[in-house]
């Protein structure tokens, strides 16, 4: 999510905002679940209806439904608040959600009763192999430092069926920035960009196929002012 101090709102994902030496950092996820745990009601507040204002995010998660739908579980990877998985819900698709957080899953569950969510880190997730049609992650990874994208991608794979795909959105960049407030609240936090070539590779070594990316630029007055990649694959 970013915070855009002009505005009165958050909006949308997680992005660097202020202050904080561009340098990678050896991380649990203790730290970043704490965090969200303490912004989770503001979060949910300034971001829940922020596919609103974003037409290209909207028809990106239309073509994943319109593949998934009838197909089996997609889960919402990062799912913050649920708002990215209520539309594939609301698209026909069956959709799981999992967070870090359980403040986040707490706003998640209260929006989406009809909705199942899972505690979980994406380097280890608590599923058995092959149990998701696809995984959804819109900004998921922007608190990976490179090298854990592997790590997560391959888990990624082990729980994603063949033919199933995978949906990535993230910033593309190679800053990593660290954050110590968030809506005047103490927070721990790396945000971390990647380079949409590095994904990709990434992606293909852990056992993705057809891996294609699109970039747009940021919507004025919405966004955080930073170029994003949107990512498709097919698992192998």
């Amino acid at each position: 999510m970013e915070f855009d101090a002009h505005r009165s709102t958050a909006v949308c994902e997680p992005v660097p905002m202020s202050g904080g030496a561009n340098r990678p950092r050896a991380r649990s996820g203790r730290p970043t679940r704490e965090s969200y745990d303490r912004v989770a009601l503001e979060y949910t507040r300034n971001v829940a209806d922020e596919l609103d204002g974003k037409p290209f995010d909207r028809a990106f998660l239309e073509r994943l439904a319109l593949d998934a739908r009838g197909r089996g579980i997609v889960c919402d990877m990062g799912c913050g608040p649920g708002h990215v998985g209520r539309y594939l819900a609301d698209l026909g698709v069956r959709v799981v959600g999992m967070d870090l957080s359980t403040g986040m899953l707490a706003e998640a569950r209260r929006r989406n009763p009809d909705i199942g969510y899972v505690l979980g880190d994406m380097r280890a997730l608590p599923v058995d192999d092959g149990v998701w049609a696809g995984i959804v992650a819109f900004y998921a990874i922007v608190h990976l430092l490179p090298d854990e994208l592997p790590q997560a991608f391959a888990e990624f794979a082990r729980v994603t069926r063949t033919g199933g795909r995978l949906a990535l959105a993230f910033h593309i960049g190679d800053e990593v920035v660290h954050r110590d407030e968030w809506w005047d609240h103490p927070v721990d936090l790396d945000f971390i960009l990647h380079q949409p070539s590095a994904v990709g590779s990434a992606l293909d070594s852990a056992g993705f196929h057809d891996v294609t990316v699109a970039e747009r630029d940021p919507y004025p007055d919405v966004e955080y002012p930073s170029r994003r990649a949107y990512v498709e694959a097919v698992r192998d």
